[in-house]
């Protein structure tokens, strides 16, 4: 928790506690400054001229926890991640509470983007605040988020016009299936249109990908048919099949990528994901190879089959990104694998 005279150090927090007490300024749960004192002092050090960047942190999957494991256990999560930022910014910048599950930070040091980059590398890795358990007492609870940062005056000159820049470079890193940090780049980013980025309804992506499905006419036309009509709503850049024989093949091209002989060792599910290529390294060491090969981070599979039939594998594999599957990804592979185990069981086609 900030004290009176950690944040008298900066000329904002020193005027406004003039005649008023520090509980004033901070978020009572988390100890955090308040979000209308966060935002106070980055419009003042704007008024001031002084050079900063600015960022929000949105913590993956919370309403998982608190509904999983209860209130108490999310409030402990806030807390405890809450007082790590705070010891992770206290020599060049603070913290504040957005709402919620959303923190917003203020680092007065770091400009250059290598600076920022190694910044939000330190955040991430170490064990210090994110991808890092949380022991809090009768459950321990893996924490990632998401966050987006920019600078000022280097990204914008307002603070309307940065709070937009951080808030593109956050939607960024939800487009990208979350755990990761993104640095505003106007080349990048600029053209963001977040309304664009908001996933359409689970009955519209679901009523898309049958009506692509039912339109094409055999097999190798409904899985190119269905991968166009998913990929904006699953953020993927390619979607991939394995064949009985485990052979992976990528929808767009039919290149083969690679062949899977233990995938099965995976699949005690219908549906099995990962962002942490090492957790299959054991288990399926020549899947590892495979994928380790072509860069890839992040995948999802699902079985295609029915009961003990076992006619192949949907799967949808990133590189570069440590993305974390949602609910609603297991939903729609797992329903999508059973479409096609129904067609290919009614016509007999097989994945080739």
């Amino acid at each position: 928790m900030y004290t009176r005279e950690k944040l008298s150090e900066y000329s904002y927090f020193k005027r406004v506690l003039e005649g008023r007490r520090i509980s004033d300024l901070l978020d009572p749960l988390t100890g955090l400054i308040t979000r209308s004192h966060i935002i106070g002092f980055v419009q003042s050090l704007i008024e001031e001229g002084r050079p900063f960047t600015f960022g929000i942190i949105d913590l993956d999957n919370f309403k998982y926890i608190n509904d999983t494991y209860g209130h108490t256990a999310g409030d402990g999560i806030l807390t405890s991640l809450s007082k790590e930022l705070i010891s992770y910014l206290s020599d060049y910048g603070v913290a504040g509470r957005f709402g919620g599950d959303e923190f917003l930070f203020v680092n007065l040091r770091d400009q250059e983007y290598a600076d920022k980059k190694a910044f939000c590398h330190g955040m991430y890795f170490n064990n210090t605040v994110l991808r890092r358990t949380y022991n809090l007492g009768a459950v321990e609870l893996f924490v990632t988020a998401t966050t987006g940062l920019a600078t000022y005056p280097i990204n914008a000159t307002t603070y309307e016009e940065l709070f937009l820049m951080v808030d593109k470079a956050l939607y960024r890193g939800k487009s990208k299936g979350r755990n990761c940090y993104i640095i505003y780049l106007p080349e990048k980013h600029k053209d963001i249109e977040i309304k664009r980025l908001k996933r359409n309804s689970i009955y519209t992506i679901f009523r898309n990908f049958i009506e692509h499905f039912d339109s094409a006419r055999n097999l190798n036309e409904k899985l190119t048919s269905v991968y166009e009509g998913l990929k904006e709503d699953l953020n993927i850049t390619n979607m991939y099949f394995a064949n009985e024989h485990q052979v992976m093949k990528s929808v767009l091209d039919h290149q083969v990528v690679g062949t899977l002989s233990d995938i099965s060792n995976l699949m005690k599910e219908p549906v099995y994901s990962t962002n942490n290529l090492e957790d299959i390294r054991e288990i399926s060491p020549v899947l590892y190879s495979v994928f380790r090969d072509h860069e890839v981070e992040s995948f999802i599979i699902a079985k295609v089959g029915a009961e003990s039939q076992n006619l192949g594998y949907l799967i949808c594999a990133e590189p570069h990104t440590l993305r974390i599957w949602q609910e609603e990804e297991y939903a729609i592979m797992f329903s999508m694998a059973r479409l096609f185990a129904g067609y290919m069981l009614r016509s007999g086609e097989q994945f080739d």
